[in-house]
């Protein structure tokens, strides 16, 4: 594991890769701001840090609220100046045989985008400050191509995706890093509902490594796992004819909204 995180903030920290996350990096000389929307996984994740031997907070929130998020952010770094940024918490929803509804759309779109937003801009005007600083974005190998199973999530990793790539670059003179991640399928409260075969499935805690390993070399996308890199590069390529003919055949996830912490 790095030891070059002292003060670390994750967003959707109660289950999936966020758990798994808070867990990786819980040790001594670490804090850990940690936060979700429900109180009795979060309980568990943050006692799990705290017998790693981690300083710990953690904290019911709603990142949709742009307020709420500033003031949290500005409070997480008054305690420990923060050094790490992941801008986790995510959700999907079930397509089913109607697609996705118009408010389950709205409702990806702010929590996905606005949510990251939310994160991410407080934070990175306190790094600004110090001159120094790490941003981590959770996207996805579903932004590589809008998918008809899910297009409000696909648009949604797809916009936070290209943001942090350009992001990178305009914050290099500030000295802060940022970095998008791509996750496959890993096993979550998101794919727990799947009712299909998903190729590559990974553990939580195989991720958390990965993207651990990605960040400490400062790498601009880490995209995993790379039998999934290839089958979303074959799909981003494939002309829009053959590509429809393909997804056609994709199934329909169940038609009901998964929170999730990560793809």
């Amino acid at each position: 594991m790095s030891l070059q995180y002292n003060a670390i903030l994750i967003t959707g920290a109660s289950s999936g890769i966020g758990a798994a996350l808070a867990r990786y990096y819980a040790c001594a000389g670490v804090t850990l701001f940690i936060s979700g929307r429900n109180q009795a996984r979060l309980k568990l994740v943050e006692n799990d840090c705290r017998d790693a031997g981690a300083n710990v907070f953690a904290d019911i929130l709603d990142v949709t609220d742009k307020n709420m998020m500033a003031d949290y952010v500005s409070k997480c770094h008054s305690i420990m100046p923060l050094s790490l940024v992941i801008a986790n918490a995510g959700i999907s929803a079930g397509s089913g045989d109607d697609g996705e509804t118009p408010d389950q759309v709205r409702h990806i779109m702010a929590t996905n985008v606005d949510g990251v937003l939310n994160t991410i801009d407080p934070a990175v005007a306190v790094m600004k400050q110090q001159q120094r600083g790490q941003i981590a974005i959770m996207s996805s190998q579903a932004s590589w191509r809008g998918l008809p199973t899910a297009p409000a999530y696909c648009a949604s990793k797809a916009a936070v995706r290209i943001y942090g790539e350009a992001l990178r670059g305009s914050l290099v003179r500030d000295r802060i890093r940022v970095n998008v991640i791509c996750p496959g399928f890993v096993k979550s409260r998101i794919t727990d509902a799947n009712n299909f075969r998903m190729p590559f499935l990974m553990k939580a805690s195989k991720a958390a490594r990965i993207i651990d390993r990605g960040l400490t070399r400062n790498k601009a996308t880490i995209a995993f796992p790379w039998q999934m890199n290839m089958l979303t590069s074959m799909l981003k390529h494939l002309p829009s004819a053959i590509f429809d003919r393909v997804v056609a055949r994709l199934p329909n996830k169940p038609a009901r909204r998964q929170n999730s912490q990560a793809k």
